[in-house]
């Protein structure tokens, strides 16, 4: 006998928002869904099957990384270890296998403690991302030949980088709870699949991804110590404290965003602490390096370079970097303070760590990874996602085929220098272009997808619907507008709306 749903569990199945569908607001995802089928249908039954948008969306993404791996098998099976230019010609390059014996995990070297022979004194990675390097070292099988344990090594940090894959796109489907399905931009992104072994970045992109939800759920203690811990394992993360400063601010959030600092102080102490006392030389070696190297691949820095007969000193590419780097930072918060609507904290978490990495000396070309989850949140729309990666897959090619041209002797196999340069161009502009797309959405409300389905900062916690108590610029003096004739009056409150009610730019009756 079937039993029937009581009336308080129909009422409250009335009560809970509807999730968004991308086959029926995004032309695009509608278009690319007759693959499998075509849009869902109006009367298509949702949330009743095994099959829920975490568990498929987790399953795509390790089916994506796993072609990532397919992608690797011609270096896998020796590019890595019998020719300096096949693992380019063959885009599977990766670091992994090559700082097993570089950084001293193949002689059972301590990171940061043991003094290296090369000319690297010490490991150059932040010191929880040396942990997991080490931790992979003592999983790889110490005996055969060097070739074989590098291959172990890299093995064994695949499995444990799919793990964070997972994470990622798992924490990402869960932030806006009424748009799961934006999780598969995460899952089928094809330069995530593509860069997510050269190096170990995906342990930062998880954290702060959990972190990025942990905030949605208004828990600020526990987004600061997961921000804390990325911020351990790579220095990007720690940016996405400037915008939530500017946006507790402009809601008077201040206790919150008390408690996230604390806990981001907290936990990288806690992770940091140790070496910094017993081995402060080992663990200072990640500030040196990143101070001390000159520009490198894939920045606009390195055209500059490259085309100039007297390139600017590290030094003063340090300088102007930090500068430009503050003068972005200035402008988001500027941004921030002025728009007719506050902005949602996923768009400026996305422009602080793009204006970031757009500036930075080096822009390598797995740091799309850092991106990926922010661009996912700040704007779900398959069209602006796609033009962008397809972007960042030019590049990816390009820089290979680069570098199999520079060591390629007299063959010149691959892409010339002027090639190259266009390579760079392409991924740094498609990075601009998905920022002012964002910019744009922040200054017209109504363009953003996230808020025209009728949310307000889903990923913004204690932000979301929250008041504006601190204003700048037109935003701070709302158009007024005349009570009707008749009926009731209608209050838009004061300032400009960061929650409830239309913002600024809505307010027409």
């Amino acid at each position: 006998m079937c039993a029937m749903p009581s009336a308080e569990s129909t009422q409250a199945s009335a009560h809970e928002p509807e999730p968004v569908l991308p086959t029926r607001e995004d032309p695009v995802a509608r278009s690319g869904s007759e693959l499998i089928g075509g849009p869902l249908g109006r009367f298509a039954l949702t949330g009743t099957s095994w099959w829920t948008p975490v568990r498929v969306i987790a399953l795509l993404a390790i089916g994506m990384f796993a072609l990532g791996l397919v992608q690797k098998a011609p270096c896998y099976n020796g590019a890595w270890f019998f020719g300096a230019s096949s693992q380019y010609t063959k885009a599977c390059y990766s670091d992994i296998p090559h700082l097993y014996q570089g950084r001293g995990f193949a002689d059972g070297l301590v990171p940061y403690f043991d003094r290296l022979p090369g000319d690297m004194p010490y490991l150059e990675y932040p010191v929880l991302t040396g942990v997991f390097m080490e931790v992979a070292g003592w999983l790889t099988p110490g005996s055969g030949t060097i070739q074989h344990q590098e291959q172990w090594y890299w093995m064994v940090n695949a499995g444990m980088l799919m793990v964070c894959a997972a994470i990622i796109a798992v924490c990402v489907t869960r932030t806006h709870a009424r748009r799961p399905w934006d999780g598969l931009l995460v899952a089928l992104a094809p330069a995530f699949a593509l860069t997510a072994t050269i190096n170990w970045d995906l342990l930062a992109v998880a954290l702060t991804a959990a972190a990025m939800l942990m905030w949605s759920r208004s828990r600020p203690i526990a987004f600061g110590v997961l921000l804390g811990l990325a911020t351990a394992a790579k220095l990007y993360p720690l940016f996405l404290l400037g915008p939530l400063f500017v946006l507790c601010w402009r809601a008077g959030r201040w206790r919150e965003f008390g408690k996230a600092l604390g806990g981001t102080a907290v936990a990288w102490i806690v992770v940091n602490l140790p070496v910094m006392v017993l081995a402060w030389d080992g663990w200072a070696q990640f500030y040196r390096f990143s101070h001390d190297r000159g520009v490198d691949f894939g920045s606009f820095w390195l055209i500059l370079a490259q085309n100039s007969t007297d390139p600017l000193t590290t030094d003063t590419v340090n300088t102007l970097a930090t500068l430009l780097v503050l003068l972005g930072c200035a402008g988001i918060a500027a941004l921030t303070l002025t728009a007719p609507r506050r902005p949602r904290f996923a768009q400026l978490a996305f422009l602080v760590v793009a204006v970031f990495i757009l500036t930075n000396k080096v822009y390598s070309p797995q740091y799309v990874l850092w991106l990926v989850p922010l661009a996912v949140l700040a704007r779900p729309k398959w069209r602006d996602f796609l033009i962008w990666q397809a972007c960042e897959v030019l590049y990816f090619l390009g820089i290979w085929m680069y570098l199999a041209y520079t060591t390629s002797g007299d063959a010149h196999k691959g892409l010339p220098q002027d090639g190259y340069h266009w390579a760079i161009a392409a991924h740094l502009l498609g990075t601009l272009y998905l920022c002012a797309v964002v910019v744009r959405d922040i200054l017209l409300p109504e363009r953003d997808p996230v808020r025209r389905s009728g949310d307000d900062d889903p990923s913004g916690g204690v932000l979301d619907g929250a008041r504006d108590v601190f204003v700048l610029g037109a935003a701070a003096r709302p158009v007024r507008q005349e009570a009707p004739v008749e009926g009731p009056s209608v209050d838009w409150g004061s300032g400009a709306a960061g929650g409830p009610g239309p913002s600024p730019a809505d307010r027409s009756l």
